[in-house]
């Protein structure tokens, strides 16, 4: 319990000092897993939807496949993604290993699939009903899609949540990818694994508190947008 109070004593210092290590921390933590939410929301939303609403051949190996990834190990994606960014891989060219658009990527490819298998399922509910009777009521296809959209609201959050919830708690690829290098690509999860590994356990509680609080914040602003946008 010793450990526990030390770290909300240590995680409300950092804050209220201003510590400029800690900001720069959060900031780019924000900056690669808000980056990738938004491009897995951007890819993974109408992928799923097309998933969730289209029959054809091969739709259930399809989702089948992603809801596999669903259990992939962040250490495999990284362990993939260094071996196609290192210097004699494929994209190595790019120079894009160890750097934060790496990690960024690496983010991604770990969300996507939670975005895709939660707007898939949140637009497979919807009733062959509900279509007949909007173009019963004689909606334009806008009215169609903006109903469309409110029905399925709830899962659309969810989905991103997920992919968020996903790509902010990851560790193993962000490490393999960024190599939590001090100031450049050093995020709240890599900085709390240093410090466990250090036995700074009261500053690795303090750093997971306020990571915590971030998540929850994100969340809760997703909420509230959801509720006044519906």
């Amino acid at each position: 319990m010793e450990f526990i109070w030390e770290g909300i004593k240590e995680s409300i210092r950092l804050i209220l000092n201003g510590d400029p290590e800690l900001y720069q921390i959060l900031h780019l933590t924000l900056k690669v897993s808000l980056t990738a939410t938004l491009l897995a929301a951007i890819v993974g939303l109408p992928l799923g939807a097309f998933l969730g609403r289209k029959k054809f051949w091969g739709q259930k190996i399809i989702l089948g496949i992603f809801n596999a990834l669903l259990g992939l190990p962040p250490v495999v994606v990284g362990l993939w993604l260094t071996l196609f960014l290192w210097r004699s891989g494929p994209l190595g060219n790019l120079n894009l290993l160890y750097t934060p658009k790496a990690m960024i990527l690496a983010q991604f490819c770990i969300a996507l699939p939670e975005v895709i298998v939660f707007t898939a399922v949140a637009f497979s509910q919807i009733s062959e009903s509900f279509f007949r009777q909007v173009k019963a009521l004689g909606a334009s296809r806008k009215q169609q899609l903006y109903l469309l959209l409110k029905e399925v609201r709830l899962g659309l959050l969810a989905a991103v949540i997920a992919g968020f919830g996903a790509a902010i708690s990851e560790v193993g690829a962000s490490i393999m990818v960024g190599g939590n290098i001090y100031q450049e690509t050093r995020v709240l999860t890599t900085s709390i694994l240093l410090e466990v590994g250090r036995g700074n356990f009261g500053l690795a509680i303090g750093l997971s508190l306020i990571l915590m609080v971030i998540s929850f914040s994100v969340v809760g602003i997703l909420t509230y947008w959801q509720r006044k946008g519906y």
